[in-house]
């Protein structure tokens, strides 16, 4: 009974040792992440005249699960509303995608960048500015992967 067993337990593993690694060795090589994948968030520009998409409704703000966003308004010249400070304290983000949602100018999206580790929690809020930078990084990926098709 017990050296049956036994023998079980060792067929499986002598089967698996002479079969090749599944282990992705990460440094080195990359998985392929899915492309609706939820990771780092990026605002948009809108097109013709770089500026941020974002109209500042605050809907992005109001649904957040857990408050992570915080969005302080200004007026420019010509009337329209922009938001001044538009911070995201990824340490508390659920990364949700509620915000890419319900956004109605498509200002803020997730892009592909997932390797999001850090010892200090200041380096987990990213600013306007920040966000900006992903998010062109992010539609430059996009552009090159589309001309390839």
């Amino acid at each position: 009974m017990l050296f049956n067993d036994l023998r079980k337990g060792l067929s499986v593993t002598l089967k698996y040792l002479f079969t090749h690694a599944v282990t992705c060795q990460y440094p080195t090589q990359r998985l392929n992440v899915p492309e609706r994948g939820r990771w780092l968030h990026s605002l948009n520009l809108s097109e013709d005249s770089q500026k941020i998409k974002c109209i500042d409704c605050g809907l992005c703000e109001e649904v957040c699960p857990s408050k992570c966003i915080e969005i302080i308004p200004t007026e420019n010249k010509d009337h329209t509303k922009s938001p001044e400070i538009y911070n995201i304290d990824l340490g508390r983000c659920c990364f949700c995608g509620f915000c890419v949602e319900v956004c109605p100018e498509l200002a803020i999206s997730m892009s592909d960048k997932y390797e999001l580790s850090g010892y200090d929690r200041e380096k987990f809020i990213f600013t306007k500015e920040d966000l900006i930078k992903v998010g062109l990084e992010y539609s430059n990926k996009l552009q090159k992967k589309e001309g390839e098709l």
